[in-house]
């Protein structure tokens, strides 16, 4: 069986999964925690660490059964084929998350354009490519998982 990426509605990733395990395919939601900040509070939730993004593993005969699943859009695709996330990739994510702490992140005398192993976080043993460094920030592009990473740091 083979992992896919599906791509939510924003904000319905949590009940897209739950829904999925409800009709029995197995799926993954990975998720953190943050501290929310409202006007008279705070708190912590848990949020989606992929937005938009649900993994799911099926057979190639069973991936039309996850639209009956509302909030759903679409599978991604990656050079015309659905998008295939290798076991490897999802055992390091719920590995990492285990045992995350963003202030385990460090960056040295990195430059735009370096390639780095990420060596700590959610993305531990990630071949990333720098994109773009600022005075707040760095984003970092993820090739085998598609997508860019965004660090902010004070």
């Amino acid at each position: 069986m083979t992992w896919y990426v599906l791509y939510t509605k924003p904000k319905w990733e949590k009940k897209v999964a739950e829904k999925l395990t409800q009709n029995g395919i197995e799926c993954y939601c990975p998720l953190i925690t943050q501290v929310k900040q409202w006007s008279d509070r705070k708190k912590k939730i848990e949020v989606p660490l992929f937005n938009s993004y649900v993994f799911v593993q099926l057979s190639d005969s069973e991936r039309n059964s996850v639209f009956t699943v509302p909030g759903v859009v679409r599978y991604l695709f990656w050079l015309g084929k659905p998008a295939i996330v290798r076991d490897e990739e999802i055992n390091v994510i719920k590995t990492s998350l285990k045992s995350l702490n963003i202030s385990d992140i460090s960056v040295r005398s990195i430059q735009v354009g370096d390639r780095i192993k990420l060596d700590s976080g959610a993305f531990n043993n990630q071949d990333a490519i720098v994109q773009e460094i600022s005075n707040t920030q760095y984003i970092l592009v993820l090739e085998s998982l598609g997508c860019v990473l965004k660090i902010k740091y004070k």
